[in-house]
C-alpha cells in the first residue's frame, strides 16, 4: 500500500505473455462402419476370389476322375457331373482292367525310372558345378560359366537328331539310360544357372569363418550350403520332376516299345482306342496323380524357395 496523497505508476512490465494452447496431437481417425465394412467386404473378396480359382483349376481333374470311374455307356449318355447326384455310376473297374494291362503297368514303371534318375543327376550335378562357379577359383571360370549360360538358348528340337544319330553308334539308342542322359544333358543348364545364383547369395563371412575352423570344401558344401539352399533344391527337384515326367517328345523319339513312357504308351492307346474313354481317363488321371503327390509333398519347400527366391 503507498502513503496517503501519493500516487503510484503501476510497473510497466510489458504486455503479458499470451498463452498459445498446447498443439494437440491428431486424434487417431476412428474407424466408422463404413471402414469396417469396406475392409470386411475386401477381405470376403479376396477370399472369393481365390476360391473361384482354386475351383476353376481343380474342376478338370475332377472331372477327369470322375470320368475314369463311369463305363462307356454312362460317359457317352451323360456329362460326368452327373456322377455327383448318381453315384451308383462309380466303380474302380476301369483301374483294374488298366492296371492289369500289362504295357500300362510297364510304361509306368519305364516313367518312374526315367524321372527318378534324372532329377536326382541334375540335381546333384548342378549343385556341384553351381558351388564351383559360385565359390572356386579355377581358370577359366567365368567362360565356362557364360557356355552354360548361352546352352539356356538351345532349343530342345536341334539336337533331337545328332543326338539320336550319336546314341545309335554307341549303342545307347532306345534305351532308358539313353533317355535319361538326354534329359540330363539339357536340365543341367537352367540348373547350374539357378543354383549358382543361390549359392552366390551366402555371405562370404559365414564361408570364411569355417574355413578358418578348419573345414574343409567337402565339408562346407555338404554341411553348410546344402542346408541352406535346400528350398532351392526342393524347388528345382519338383521342376525337373514334372518336365520328365510329362515329356513325350524326347521319349517317343529315343525309346523304344520296351522303353517306352506312360506319355508314349497312352498317346498309343489313343490311337488304337480312339474316344474311349474308359481307357483313356484312368491312363490319364495315374499320369496326373504321381506329379501331384510329388508337389503337395514338397509343397513347403517349394514356397520357401519362392519365396527366398523373390526377397533375396
Amino acid at each position: 500500500m503507498s502513503a496517503p496523497g501519493t500516487t503510484t505508476r503501476p510497473a510497466e512490465d510489458g504486455p503479458a505473455p499470451v498463452s498459445t494452447p498446447a498443439r494437440s496431437t491428431p486424434e487417431k481417425a476412428r474407424k466408422g462402419p463404413v471402414d469396417w465394412l469396406t475392409k470386411r467386404l475386401g477381405n470376403g473378396l479376396v477370399q472369393v476370389s481365390l476360391l473361384l480359382v482354386g475351383l476353376i483349376w481343380i474342376t478338370p481333374l475332377a472331372g477327369l476322375f470322375f470320368s475314369s470311374m463311369r463305363d462307356d455307356k454312362d460317359n457317352s449318355a451323360s456329362g460326368w457331373w452327373t456322377s455327383l447326384v448318381r453315384p451308383d455310376q462309380l466303380s474302380f473297374e476301369n483301374y483294374t482292367t488298366l492296371l492289369e494291362n500289362s504295357g500300362i503297368t510297364t510304361a509306368f514303371w519305364n516313367t518312374v525310372m526315367i524321372s527318378v534318375p534324372t532329377t536326382v543327376l541334375v540335381v546333384v550335378i548342378s549343385a556341384l558345378a553351381g558351388y564351383a562357379f559360385a565359390w572356386l577359383e579355377f581358370p577359366g571360370r567365368d567362360a565356362i560359366f557364360l557356355i552354360v549360360v548361352g546352352l539356356l538358348v538351345v532349343p530342345i528340337q536341334i539336337g533331337l537328331l545328332p543326338v539320336a544319330k550319336l546314341f545309335g553308334e554307341i549303342g545307347l539308342f532306345g534305351t532308358i539310360p539313353g533317355v535319361v542322359l538326354f534329359h540330363v544333358a539339357y536340365g543341367l543348364p537352367f540348373a547350374v544357372f539357378l543354383l549358382r545364383n543361390y549359392f552366390a547369395q551366402i555371405p562370404r563371412e559365414m564361408l570364411e569363418a569355417a574355413r578358418m575352423d578348419g573345414g574343409g570344401e567337402w565339408r562346407i558344401f555338404a554341411q553348410l550350403v546344402l542346408p541352406l539352399a535346400r528350398p532351392a533344391i526342393a524347388s528345382l527337384g519338383i521342376f525337373q520332376f514334372l518336365w520328365v515326367w510329362n515329356d513325350m517328345l524326347v521319349a517317343l523319339l529315343f525309346a523304344d516299345s520296351s522303353a517306352q513312357p506312360l506319355t508314349v504308351a497312352l498317346q498309343q492307346e489313343m490311337r488304337q482306342f480312339g474316344s474311349n474313354i474308359s481307357v483313356l481317363a484312368p491312363g490319364a488321371f495315374l499320369s496326373l496323380i504321381v506329379p501331384l503327390i510329388v508337389f503337395f509333398a514338397f509343397q513347403k519347400h517349394f514356397v520357401q524357395g519362392v519365396m527366398a527366391g523373390s526377397v533375396k
